[in-house]
């Protein structure tokens, strides 16, 4: 299993880029926020998932392990590939697709290429307890200010997460902590608190 590609980007498409990492050229599938960020020559790292199906093998890739766990969680849910899953995770950050499952928003989950209203609503039965406690009350904007507990590429949620916390208890351990701190401060309070 590949886990993650750090490497150079060579070429950029719409929603997908070719990594090269020590002369081999990775094709992954990126979400448009990510694609957004990176330009041509950036050094980048990506966790990636590797989706094997009858007739394909697909890369995809994220640039936060949050962002990668949380594609895990919605291709579990009934009805949701990989490409639907990406579909979702291309309607913004990362914390604003959890922050949107958290707070039940089925029009901002459905808004994506591909969901139906029934999809949203089975992604938001299966993932609502999962996800944590929503960082923004109330219905959410495609590009809302995010609250300063938990940011879009929060790196104490991703050492958390790589920890081997769900992301559910990584974002309540954080919830409490004062975003202001150091990073090393910041996962250290969180772990005490747990």
């Amino acid at each position: 299993m590949i886990a993650h590609l750090a490497g150079t980007i060579t070429e950029k498409f719409l929603t997908s880029v070719i990594i090269d990492v020590h002369g081999v050229g990775y094709e992954l599938s990126i979400s448009a926020p990510d694609a957004e960020k990176i330009h041509l020559d950036d050094e980048v790292k990506f966790y990636t998932y590797h989706a094997i199906r009858e007739n394909a093998e697909e890369l995809y890739g994220f640039s936060s392990l949050a962002a990668k766990k949380l594609f895990q969680m919605l291709i579990t849910v009934n009805g949701v590939g990989p490409k639907a899953a990406m579909a979702i995770l291309n309607l913004g950050s990362s914390e604003e697709v959890r922050n949107a499952i958290a707070n039940t928003d089925t029009a901002f989950i459905s808004k994506a290429a591909g969901v139906g209203k029934k999809s949203a609503e089975r992604v938001i039965v299966d993932l609502r307890d999962k996800v944590g406690a929503p960082s923004h009350y109330g219905a959410t904007d495609t590009k809302f200010t995010i609250s300063a507990t938990v940011g879009p590429e929060d790196e104490a949620l991703d050492a958390l997460i790589a920890l081997g916390f769900p992301l559910k208890e990584a974002s309540a351990a954080l919830a409490n902590v004062d975003s202001g701190l150091p990073t090393e401060e910041r996962i250290k309070l969180a772990l005490k608190q747990r």
